[in-house]
């Protein structure tokens, strides 16, 4: 009875302990969920792409057609992130698109807030409880596929 009591306590913590998402991005209200796929487009064996094959050397594509103002993509050494280039922390306007230099994006915005391209957190001084909007990354050879459903 002692066992099947713990047991079902240490099942009740790990199901409320995963339950919610590790980042709140889905119910961010600052920002539209666009549906888009870059299909073959990002082809590291094309100079634009080049970068990508070494970590830490993010590729910005800033075209609205990916994502709501472009989408920021970067080797982390174990895997590809890809992140949504808009502060999510509030409403869109002109200004909330973000720069990036090196692996700090940055909103143009009076808040100055910035992020982490390699994490997508927010760096210190940001203000807002969102993350940069992760986007789904697929690596099949040369080409990344990044997409939004």
């Amino acid at each position: 009875m002692k066992n099947a009591l713990l047991l079902g306590l240490f099942a009740f913590i790990f199901v409320t302990s995963c339950s919610k998402s590790d980042d709140d991005n889905d119910n961010n209200q600052n920002l539209p969920n666009v549906a888009f796929d870059t299909g073959t487009l990002i082809n590291t064996n094309l100079p634009q792409f080049n970068n990508l094959t070494f970590p830490n050397n993010p590729v910005v594509i800033d075209n609205s057609a990916y994502g709501i103002n472009g989408i920021v993509v970067m080797n982390t050494g174990s895997g590809y992130n890809a992140f949504e280039i808009t502060d999510p922390n509030h409403n869109l306007r002109t200004c909330s698109k973000l720069t990036v230099e090196g692996i700090i994006a940055t909103c143009n915005c009076d808040d100055d807030n910035s992020y982490d391209v390699l994490t997508g957190l927010g760096r210190e001084g940001t203000t807002g409880q969102y993350a940069l909007r992760r986007y789904f990354v697929e690596v099949n050879g040369n080409i990344i596929r990044v997409w939004n459903n």
